[in-house]
C-alpha cells in the first residue's frame, strides 16, 4: 500500500494504561511514525494512574495535537477500548489497541492496515513473544512461548497467516466492533477472546497475520502471575457461562488442575489420591528437563514451575467463577431490578 493511500485510511489508535511511566513515554514516540502515515489520532486512556503517567501524556498532547488522554474511571481495559471508541469512533475507519507494556515494530500500525485493507478482514490479530530479563520472568517467558505454557495456541507459536477464530486483539473495524456491542465491561481479563466469539458469531472475519507480530514482557513474580492467570480463569468461565462456549482441548488439560490438586488432601485417606497431581508435576517437570535439553536454554526447569503456576492458576479461577453461584444470584437480581418498572 503506498503512503498516499495509507494516509486516507482512518484509525484510532488505543492504549490503556495504569501506572506505566516507565513505558508510554518511549512507546508513544514508537508510534510516532504510524502517526505521520496514518489519518489517525492516539488516545491514552488511563485507569487513575498515580505514579507520573498521565503527566508524561500531557506533556506530550501538549506538542503532539494528535495524542489525547481520556480518564477510564473503570480503570479495565475493556472500558478503557469502549471509552476511546464512544469518543472518537465515529471519526475512523479502525481501532488499533496497543499494550502499553508491550514492544512492537516500527511500522505495526501500518502493516495491520495494509493486511485489513487486503484481505477485507473485519479483524487483524497477531502473534504474541513473551520476553523476560530476570531469572523468573526469563523462565515465565520460555514458558508461555512453549507448548507447555500456551498449549500450542497459534497465536502464541506464529503460525502462518490464515484466517482465525481468536488471536491477540490488534487491529479492528469500528463498524464490526460497535455492532457486536463492543467489549463486555463485564470481563476484566478475556475480553478479547469473549468479543471473538460474538465477532465469529455475527460472521465477521478475523484475519492472524504473520507479517508482523508483537513483544510481551510477563510478570516477574510467582505472585502477580499467580494473580493474572487467576483472573483469566474466571473471565474464561464467564464466556463460558455467558456463551455456554466450552474451553478447548488444549485447555480442558490444565481445567482439571485444581481438581486433582484438591483431591489430594484426600491422601490421608488413600494415598492413591497424590497420583494425579505427582503424574502432572513429574509431567511438567519432566518437559521442563527436556525444553533445557533440546533447546540448551538452562531455564527450562524453571519454566516448568512457572508453567505450573500458570496451569493451576488459571485452573482455580476457572472453577471459582463456575462455582461462584451466590455472586450470580445476585447479578440476576440486580438485572431484573433495572428492568422492573
Amino acid at each position: 500500500m503506498t503512503g498516499e493511500t495509507l494516509r486516507s485510511v482512518r484509525c484510532l489508535i488505543i492504549i490503556p494504561c495504569l501506572n506505566e511511566a516507565e513505558h508510554i513515554g518511549p512507546l508513544i514516540d514508537k508510534l510516532g511514525g504510524a502517526l505521520e502515515a496514518l489519518d489517525s489520532r492516539l488516545v491514552v486512556v488511563d485507569g487513575g494512574s498515580t505514579d507520573g503517567t498521565r503527566e508524561i501524556v500531557r506533556e506530550i498532547a501538549a506538542e503532539n495535537p494528535k495524542v489525547h488522554l481520556l480518564d477510564n474511571p473503570r480503570r479495565i481495559q475493556s472500558a478503557a477500548v469502549n471509552l476511546a471508541v464512544a469518543t472518537f469512533g465515529a471519526q475512523y475507519d479502525y481501532l488499533i489497541r496497543i499494550d502499553a507494556h508491550g514492544k512492537y515494530p516500527d511500522d505495526y500500525c501500518q502493516v495491520l492496515v495494509d493486511e485489513a485493507t487486503a484481505t477485507g478482514a473485519d479483524s487483524v490479530v497477531v502473534a504474541m513473544q513473551t520476553v523476560g530479563f530476570g531469572a523468573f520472568q526469563k523462565a515465565t517467558a520460555f514458558a508461555q512461548n512453549s507448548k507447555l505454557g500456551n498449549g500450542g495456541a497459534r497465536h502464541r507459536v506464529g503460525a502462518a497467516s490464515h484466517w482465525a477464530d481468536h488471536g491477540h486483539h490488534a487491529l479492528m473495524r469500528i463498524a464490526a466492533f460497535q455492532a457486536v456491542g463492543g467489549y463486555d465491561e463485564a470481563f476484566s481479563h478475556n475480553e478479547d477472546a469473549e468479543l471473538d466469539y460474538r465477532l465469529n458469531r455475527a460472521r465477521y472475519r478475523i484475519w492472524m497475520t504473520d507479517r508482523t507480530s508483537m513483544i510481551y514482557y510477563p510478570r516477574a513474580s510467582a505472585g502477580p502471575l499467580f494473580r493474572q492467570y487467576f483472573a483469566y480463569g474466571r473471565g474464561r468461565a464467564r464466556n463460558f457461562l455467558k456463551h455456554r462456549a466450552w474451553p478447548s482441548l488444549r485447555q480442558m488439560i490444565p481445567l482439571s488442575v485444581a481438581p486433582v490438586a484438591a483431591g489430594a488432601l484426600l491422601a490421608f485417606i488413600n494415598w492413591a489420591a497424590v497420583i494425579p497431581v505427582g503424574f502432572w508435576a513429574v509431567a511438567c517437570l519432566g518437559y521442563g528437563f527436556w525444553m533445557a535439553v533440546g533447546q540448551r536454554n538452562p531455564y527450562g526447569p524453571l519454566a516448568a514451575i512457572s508453567a505450573m503456576v500458570m496451569h493451576f492458576a488459571w485452573s482455580a479461577g476457572f472453577w471459582r467463577e463456575l462455582l461462584d453461584f451466590r455472586r450470580r444470584r445476585m447479578e440476576a437480581y440486580g438485572a431484573d431490578a433495572r428492568v422492573t418498572p
